[in-house]
């Protein structure tokens, strides 16, 4: 019903909002000599940040289309290798390069948490000169036929393995944020199986292994209410306009409420400053404005099943460290990794994972060699600046890739 409400209201705000971005294009135009005045600056600003905050964003693009790699720019393209109904391996393919070039093979596993994976265009972006980068484009759930059938966390742990897999040996692999908890599964269960595709390095950044150490607001909030509780009051079912009608989600519109509510004052404050900005004729800082809100509230549905169980055996029942998290009713055994080194990465302001919650996959891989293990803690950042920032770019990037560097191993022969 939830659903329904808020397609109705986009429905009908639908031509007030069209009415004021043209009366706002209309005030905006430099031979109307009435549009220099501040009464119709102040008009034309309101109508922008009023058209702003009743649209639907839709799917940000990369737009990486070039990269600089030993001083020369190399151009860089997106493809699409391996299709699968929840999920999308993007590869952004850099061309030009000789055969002293090939480097190392990374696949990045973006959170499905709301956001689509151009959240970590910035991640990309710092390490693209150094690997060959995949990253799994996940896709909105309200666009998947029910016929493709439900996706649980086990299904993502498949996703995981499937996709390194598909890359083959000596792969490396990163999760940022929420994979972090599927990735170590996968990883663990390809060790314990002796897989030849088993990633050669595990970075993990800002991931909620352990949330009982330094417990969070949304850890808090897990806890505080019942799996059954959650069932009740977000899951919904996609309206009757959407491929994915009548299945089962998490909807993207109210995992952003959450997440502004968090931060409430600062969105509105960022309104208020974007309104003055526009009446002082201030661009640069208008144009800073758009391009992160045109990504922050762009968001996409969860399947159902997947947020559910997330919820229940990550954020309530904490199975991973506790050693009784498991895949298709077989325990999974972080103890197995002894081949796949660590690099775990923290933000000391991260108030979505606490500190000590991802270094505690250190703690669950005792068995990892010491030489093959790294922890970084990153002052000064918070949970977005751990992947994306002048910081990530400039701090915490170099580390990863000199980690990922100094666990290559070179190709086998045939």
């Amino acid at each position: 019903m939830l659903y329904n409400l808020h397609e109705l209201q986009h429905a009908a705000l639908a031509p007030v909002r069209l009415l004021a971005e043209a009366q706002s294009h209309f005030l905006q135009l430099p031979f109307l000599p009435g549009n220099f005045t501040p009464a119709a600056r102040s008009m034309a600003a309101g109508l922008e940040v009023f058209e702003r905050i009743t649209r639907r964003y839709a799917k940000p693009e990369f737009g990486l289309h070039s990269t600089m790699i030993d001083g020369k720019p190399h151009a860089v393209q997106e493809t699409h290798p391996l299709v699968l109904p929840f999920c999308r391996l993007k590869h952004f393919k850099r061309e030009g390069l000789n055969q002293k070039q090939k480097d190392s093979r990374l696949l990045i596993v973006a959170p499905l948490s709301g956001h689509y994976a151009t959240l970590l265009r910035g991640t990309v972006e710092a390490l693209l000169p150094d690997h060959e980068i995949y990253i799994t484009d996940w896709v909105d759930a309200r666009n998947v036929p029910l016929a493709e059938g439900a996706f649980g966390l086990d299904d993502y742990i498949d996703y995981v393995i499937n996709f390194l897999h598909f890359l083959g040996p000596n792969t490396h692999v990163m999760a940022v944020c929420q994979p972090s908890v599927p990735v170590l599964a996968a990883v663990a269960l390809m060790s314990a199986a002796k897989d030849a595709c088993t990633p050669s390095s595990m970075t993990l950044m800002g991931g909620p292994i352990d949330t009982r150490i330094s417990p969070t607001t949304p850890n808090n909030l897990a806890q505080e209410h019942p799996i059954e509780w959650f069932e009740q009051n977000v899951i919904n079912r996609v309206p009757f306009n959407h491929p994915g009608f009548m299945r089962r989600v998490y909807p993207g519109f109210i995992q952003l409420t959450g997440f502004m509510t968090m931060n409430l004052d600062r969105h509105v404050n960022a309104h208020v400053e974007l309104f003055h900005h526009l009446i002082k004729g201030d661009g640069d800082s208008a144009n800073q404005h758009r391009t992160f809100y045109d990504e922050y509230l762009s968001v996409m549905d969860l399947p159902a099943d997947y947020y559910l169980e997330t919820v229940e055996r990550v954020f309530q029942k904490h199975l991973l460290p506790k050693g009784e998290f498991t895949w298709r009713g077989q325990r999974v055994d972080t103890g197995a990794i002894r081949r796949t080194a660590l690099f775990t990465v923290e933000g000391e302001l991260d108030d979505i994972s606490g500190i000590g919650q991802t270094q505690a996959a250190q703690t669950i891989c005792p068995n990892i060699p010491k030489a093959m293990r790294q922890h970084h803690l990153q002052t000064g950042v918070g949970h977005y600046g751990v992947f994306n920032g002048r910081r990530w770019r400039e701090q915490i990037a170099p580390r990863v890739a000199a980690f990922i560097a100094a666990h290559d191993k070179p190709p086998a022969k045939a």
